[in-house]
């Protein structure tokens, strides 16, 4: 194997906040669902779920378009135009009185987000590969955990200082900071050798090396099951935490810490990832995951839900596996198709993204008295994991 150039901590610092915008975009509205949905008329308290899920499904769609563009026409200028259609899409949210147009921003705000967020991966595997860009990876995902453990706080900060449209006007202000630091001192990743013409046979001849390479195709499937699951989890948890167990204004700190758990499994990957190899430590993972949930689901079999802290086991022990899976399971889909990143990345984003969101949307709808149903799509989404991930190539250290 090649060597691998050294590991750059403003590179992986510019990277991991490109992909926490979208974390801050979404993390940071949770504490104003509820008002949100009050103030623009919302009475089915279940709606509020929409303004979570839409932004995935804009997420979705935009990395199909921007993946392509980038490989074409450079990583950075296409973040440029995708961060543009976000700034326009949070001011539509922060000036509608009309719930309607809030979820159309929110799915535009998930557009223009797919672009730093799929092609910060992209410009990973330009200058990365194999455990060593699972190792970056894993380093990123823990900065980007981060977000969870503040984002909620700020929100409820700014919803009580000011007001929920407050939330958006911070985002967009960090967002500028972010893209700032980026064009000032981030190198464009894609050399102009390796850029490919923006034409239909491209886009194509893109898409079928993709679905050619089995392990790109079976760990894009994995990361649909996970990625659904977590999204399951984060649409429904202030239904969870402020209806069925009414914590209220303790739900930011309650999903603070839940969130530790996540970048401590991701410091540990970052740690362990390279002596132990991707592959099995994500096997290992998706065990303890499928592990994990299967006792939840039949020690509460048709009981109400359990005290708080006990929940709180299960769901710490759920995310750290998730932790260990995200960095991993992305590496490892990116893996084979390097000579295609930004259109592998736009592919794999979107598959995985769209998966996420039909899991979220049918799950979290049984989500409404106990969180038994939520455990029970884990489960489902971990053993269709698994098998997919069995019936692949046998495990590989790499070297």
């Amino acid at each position: 194997m090649q060597n691998q150039p050294a590991l750059k901590i403003e590179f992986i610092a510019i990277m991991a906040l490109l992909m926490s915008l979208v974390a801050l975009s979404i993390d940071g509205i949770l504490p104003a669902l509820a008002v949100i949905g009050n103030d623009l008329g919302v009475t089915d308290t279940k709606d509020h779920q929409l303004l979570i899920t839409m932004i995935f499904l804009g997420l979705g769609l935009g990395q199909l378009i921007f993946g392509p563009l980038s490989d074409s026409y450079g990583r950075k200028p296409i973040i440029y135009v995708g961060f543009l259609v976000f700034a326009i899409a949070s001011i539509i949210c922060v000036n509608t009185d009309n719930y309607e147009v809030l979820i159309a921003g929110r799915i535009l705000q998930g557009i223009g987000l797919a672009s730093p967020r799929t092609l910060s991966i992209a410009m990973i595997r330009d200058s990365y590969e194999g455990d060593y860009m699972a190792k970056v990876m894993s380093f990123i995902v823990m900065i980007f955990i981060l977000i969870p453990i503040v984002a909620p706080t700020l929100g409820q900060f700014l919803m009580n200082a000011y007001n929920w449209q407050a939330i958006f006007n911070v985002q967009l202000g960090l967002g500028i900071l972010v893209i700032f630091w980026f064009w000032k001192r981030q190198p464009e990743t894609l050399a102009l050798s390796k850029r490919l013409p923006f034409k239909t046979a491209v886009l194509i001849s893109g898409f079928k090396a993709f679905f050619k390479e089995k392990q790109a195709v079976a760990f894009t499937l994995i990361s649909g099951f996970i990625t659904g699951s977590f999204m399951v989890y984060l649409s429904t948890t202030q239904h969870i935490f402020e209806v069925q167990y009414g914590l209220g204004d303790d739900f930011p700190l309650i999903f603070a810490s839940l969130a530790v758990g996540v970048g401590f499994a991701t410091y540990l990957n970052g740690v362990y990832v390279v002596s132990v190899g991707m592959k099995r430590i994500a096997l290992i993972s998706l065990a303890a995951f499928n592990l994990t949930s299967l006792i939840y689901v039949v020690v509460f079999f048709n009981q109400p839900n359990p005290p708080l802290w006990i929940l709180l086991i299960f769901f710490v022990l759920q995310f750290f596996a998730i932790g260990f899976l995200f960095g991993n399971l992305r590496a490892l889909a990116m893996q084979p198709i390097g000579h295609i990143a930004g259109v592998g990345a736009a592919i794999n984003g979107f598959v995985s993204t769209v998966m996420g969101v039909v899991i979220a949307t049918f799950i979290g709808a049984y989500v409404d008295t106990t969180v038994w149903p939520l455990f029970l799509g884990f489960t489902v989404c971990g053993f269709m994991s698994m098998v997919i991930f069995l019936l692949n190539k046998p495990l590989e250290r790499t070297i």
